[in-house]
């Protein structure tokens, strides 16, 4: 089994199945849009999309500063165009980032990586980041973003705290 060390961004769409269940076709459409901006942010940053379902994607990254930049990037434009739509409407996405060793299966990533940057994007706030102290001890001062500490957190099926 092939390995390489990946930077793993997860981003998902807070409350979309009661956004669905109000508005089918209306949900889709914004969601449409929106996924066309986060995929171009992706691309700009030298990302790959290896998981999609739903309103999750998940992408690679060699580098955890581009990974990051790419989660600001798309998390401002979010912000830009929830501005301009009523708020039942308002798309917001939380984003997980982690840094890991991967297992390559075909076009598909799988390992620790993947499944604590998931468990991650769940402990982000509503349009924000949630990184892993690996992530931003390398990011450091590359970037002009503040970070917050949230100390150990317990990740489901996670055996071990993760910071």
């Amino acid at each position: 089994m092939e390995r390489k060390l990946s930077t793993i961004l997860a981003a998902d769409v807070v409350g979309f199945s009661k956004m669905m269940a109000a508005d089918e076709v209306g949900t889709l459409e914004i969601l449409t849009n929106r996924r066309s901006v986060i995929d171009s942010s992706i691309k700009e940053q030298g990302g790959k999309i290896f998981g999609s379902a739903g309103d999750s994607v998940i992408a690679e990254f060699d580098s955890p500063v581009k990974a990051t930049e790419c989660g600001v990037q798309f998390q401002s434009k979010m912000q830009a165009l929830n501005d301009n739509i009523a708020k039942d409407k308002q798309m917001i996405f939380r984003v997980g980032i982690h840094i890991g060793d991967v297992m390559i299966a075909e076009d598909n990533l799988f390992g620790d990586a993947v499944n604590i940057a998931a468990r991650l994007e769940a402990e982000a706030k509503p349009g924000g980041l949630c990184l892993s102290k690996t992530v931003v001890d390398i990011v450091g001062g590359k970037l002009k973003v503040s970070f917050e500490d949230a100390g150990e957190l317990e990740l489901k099926n996670i055996d071990h705290p993760v910071q």
